[in-house]
């Protein structure tokens, strides 16, 4: 089965929102993104506060977004190239279905 669609999740450190918001609205015009505040949860403690340490939990903002295979390549491109070493986590999912109910 070959997909033509993927969602695409990115976990932003919260410094970071207004900058992808910005970078996205730019070059993800076509389906528009959601997003969302969320902890994330990892067993590597480095870059995280002391309170964060304690808690076991970190601030993010995550990003989702539907875009075709093409679109994926040159979107993970030019984030890539924008926010290199930025700490941005991503990961990509085939999409099985979608519609409007």
């Amino acid at each position: 089965m070959t997909h033509s669609e993927y969602l695409l999740t990115l976990n932003v450190p919260p410094s970071l929102e207004e900058a992808v918001v910005d970078s996205l609205l730019t070059l993800e015009a076509e389906h528009g993104f959601s997003s969302l505040p969320v902890n994330a949860h990892h067993h590597e403690n480095q870059g995280l506060s002391l309170a964060e340490q304690v808690s076991g939990r970190q601030k993010r903002i995550r990003f989702q977004m539907y875009v075709d295979a093409q679109g994926l390549a040159e979107l993970l491109t030019l984030l890539k190239a924008e926010f290199s070493g930025a700490g941005i986590q991503y990961w990509v999912l085939p999409v099985i279905e979608k519609g409007v109910i």
